[in-house]
């Protein structure tokens, strides 16, 4: 392949199987002799991860506000931007990242409404030309999601801010995702999370030859 790599995102509702999918893909591409580096939002970093914890496990008196919440998320994936992804696609490397700046514009911008221009600008800030090369939207109903997580061992037990907002939270998620989809089709490609794990992953492998050609 080139010398530059490719940046591809996986994004989706809670429990759309985005970890299962990025693990089969990665396991492709190492497959046909390709550098792949997986690594999530917030998060990738060992400043972001600190992140992280804060942002989606805090709990306590003091309430983390949607504007402190957005502006985290931001600060983590400027960080995870320069540190980690850049390089990466610069040395050639397929980088696959579970969230990104498209998880912010559906949750801050479209479930929290807050201000959507001011999120494109943040966005933009942290990410400069860093956008991904194709993004995967895994789409199904939160219902189906929650569904999923209930049974998750990994997760099991442990507090997370965003998974536990009201049903109707979730409903504007997908929507946002949707709509982010419906206006940049070039880039988001949109797959039923209701398929099974390997008919999916063909269908990702699919868009990807598509897209990109023989890697």
């Amino acid at each position: 392949m080139a010398v530059k790599g490719l940046f591809i995102t996986f994004e989706g509702p809670e429990g759309a199987g985005k970890t299962t999918q990025l693990k089969m893909l990665r396991q492709y591409l190492s497959g046909l002799g390709l550098e792949c580096v997986v690594t999530r939002e917030p998060g990738g970093t060992p400043i972001a991860e600190q992140l992280r914890e804060l942002v989606k496990h805090h709990s306590g008196v003091e309430p983390v506000f949607a504007e402190t919440e957005l502006l985290l998320f931001v600060a983590s994936r400027a960080q995870h931007v320069r540190f980690l992804i850049e390089p990466a696609v610069a040395r050639g490397a397929v980088v696959l990242c579970d969230r990104f700046a498209d998880s912010t514009t559906a949750y801050q911008g479209y479930a929290r409404q807050l201000d959507m221009d001011f999120i494109r600008s943040l966005n933009k800030y942290a990410i400069g030309n860093c956008t991904p090369d194709m993004t995967i939207l895994l789409d199904l109903p939160p219902e189906d999601g929650f569904k999923r997580t209930a049974t998750r061992t990994e997760t099991a037990g442990r507090h997370d801010r965003i998974e536990a907002e009201a049903i109707n939270f979730h409903h504007l998620v997908r929507q946002g995702f949707l709509e982010i989809a419906r206006n940049e089709p070039q880039r988001v490609k949109v797959v039923s999370a209701l398929a099974a794990a390997e008919d999916i992953h063909h269908q990702i492998v699919e868009l990807i030859k598509n897209a990109f050609g023989p890697l």
